[in-house]
């Protein structure tokens, strides 16, 4: 029987990476929407039976009589489409072929030339939660682009600027600029959503494009070891590669979650019914701080500890297992300054039950460092308690840094063109009827890495004919002062193709 993986849902073009981990593995997978009336399905009154000529229809969605298509129809312009590009390294190693060989041509091909560098793109989901152009989505999905296009609903392309990022819970926070009204949705109280409920999820699955499923709440606060927070919000709401980042839904149009994984047999990736979701109450605490400072703000009480299992309770006087044993405390942590010490059985932080270790990492993840939190405890069969002030995480996300690609480019594309010589009219088979400039080299950080092969033959800049490089880059610069991308008009064994690179 193939091994199950547990899969972050985004659609990669290129391999995708995979942490192993015991019976299971994690690999990378991939909306702001006006409150829709609520569709209770709670309040809907008791079937009261009827003769089999009389039967009543069932109002609610999912049965015959009602569906979720007003609502979907609502939502969808909230949910957005990724898609990011990003350098990578590939070839043997080998020094490219020289611009004036015959072999030139296949510098792309074996990977050789730029460095060894080609274009990698992924997809994944995201939704709008602010008006003013705030995206939500996995870091899985933008993690390590060097650009990143969110497409809205409508066919709209915005590029985008990464505010921040948090790697341990897996969340991104990106701005768009749009000159059209954008819709949020808002966030659910995730606290509240019940196994059994209905929801739907929305995004762009295998790259196909606004996509919207439904199921309902299968499991909460579900531990698949991708990380110390780790309190999925399961759901049977389909959800495949291109999916990470989405949202998932209730019936009155509020996020509930941010679907981020599955579990699912073998390398195709598809889905089983078995999906996770961030749930909104962890996530929105998360996104304000990236949206405040660009980093997270998360406080360490800085120990380690583990669960407790019946005869480790029963040692502590408890008739059940409950609660987390401090294994180690870190020199010069919060918890060393409050007196805490290894052995100690901590029941409660911050007024919330502790119920296994890893309740102590969820209740510090949305909470900030410096706030002070009580902690009660039992040591030596006395209970005790201590307030607590949190220290920042050592491993706090750091905000990123947007590279100046402008300084790296010695031009607006980032091509180097040249002029078409007898040589490479007789080598390339170029008709004399056929006048432009040959693709030299294209450096890194350019948007047409991966888009125009080395070799290319450029006739048009633009709708400009052009036949020199100074030509060339003159009408791709008029082009970026019209703030427009460039339009390149590229000839190729007889045939006419054309190309959209955004200028720098």
């Amino acid at each position: 029987m193939a091994a199950q993986n547990i899969q972050r849902q985004n659609t990669k073009r290129s391999l995708l990476a995979r942490l192993a981990l015991p019976a299971i593995g994690i690999a990378a997978i991939a909306g702001a929407f006006f409150a829709a009336p609520l569709l209770n399905l709670e309040a809907a009154p008791p079937a009261v039976a009827q003769p089999a000529t009389q039967q009543q229809p069932i109002n609610r969605p999912g049965f015959a009589g009602e569906d979720f298509a007003a609502l979907s129809k609502r939502l969808m312009p909230s949910v957005v489409n990724i898609s990011t590009r990003q350098t990578v390294a590939r070839g043997d190693g080998l020094p490219a072929f020289g611009p004036n060989s015959p072999l030139n041509e296949f510098n792309d091909l074996l990977g050789r030339g730029q460095g060894g560098l080609r274009r990698q793109s992924s997809l994944g989901s995201g939704f709008i939660i602010d008006a003013s152009g705030y995206v939500v989505t996995n870091n899985h999905v933008i993690d390590g682009a060097d650009e990143i296009d969110v497409n809205l609903s409508d066919g709209t392309v915005l590029p985008a600027k990464l505010i921040g990022k948090d790697e341990d819970v897996d969340l991104a926070l990106l701005k768009v600029e749009s000159r059209t009204a954008l819709t949020p949705v808002p966030w659910a109280n995730s606290d509240t959503a019940d196994v059994g409920q209905w929801v739907i999820a929305i995004g762009n699955p295998f790259g196909l494009g606004g996509t919207v499923t439904a199921g309902i709440i299968s499991a909460r606060n579900r531990d698949i070891s991708a990380g110390s927070y780790d309190d999925f919000i399961q759901t049977d709401a389909a959800i495949n590669k291109g999916n990470s980042g989405g949202p998932l839904f209730n019936l009155r149009g509020e996020v509930v979650g941010i679907n981020t994984a599955i579990i699912s047999p073998g390398e195709a990736g598809g889905s089983v019914g078995v999906g996770f979701s961030v749930p909104a109450n962890f996530a929105k605490v998360v996104i304000e701080q990236l949206r405040k400072s660009g980093v997270t703000n998360r406080g360490t009480l800085g120990i380690t500890a583990r669960s407790v299992d019946q005869p480790m309770a029963e040692a502590y006087g408890l008739k059940s297992p409950s609660g987390a044993i401090v294994t180690s405390v870190t020199k010069g942590s919060a918890a060393e300054a409050a007196g805490l010490k290894v052995g100690d059985l901590i029941t409660t932080l911050n007024n919330q039950a502790i119920k296994e270790s890893r309740d102590l990492f969820r209740i510090m993840g949305v909470t900030q460092v410096g706030a002070q939190v009580s902690v009660r405890y039992i040591r030596n069969g006395n209970q005790g308690s201590a307030t607590v002030k949190l220290t920042g995480a050592s491993a706090a996300a750091k905000k990123p840094t947007e590279r100046d690609v402008a300084k790296e480019l010695t031009n607006v594309l980032g091509i180097k063109f040249k002029a078409i010589e007898d040589t490479d009219r007789r080598r390339r088979g170029i008709p004399a009827s056929v006048r432009g400039v040959i693709v030299q080299s294209i450096e890194t950080g350019s948007d047409a890495l991966g888009k125009l092969p080395i070799g290319s033959v450029v006739t048009e800049v633009h709708f400009q004919p052009v036949s020199s490089p100074d030509q060339a880059i003159a009408a791709a610069e008029a082009a970026k002062r019209a703030n427009k991308p460039v339009l390149l008009q590229v000839w190729g064994e007889g045939e006419v193709t054309y190309v959209a690179v955004r200028a720098r």
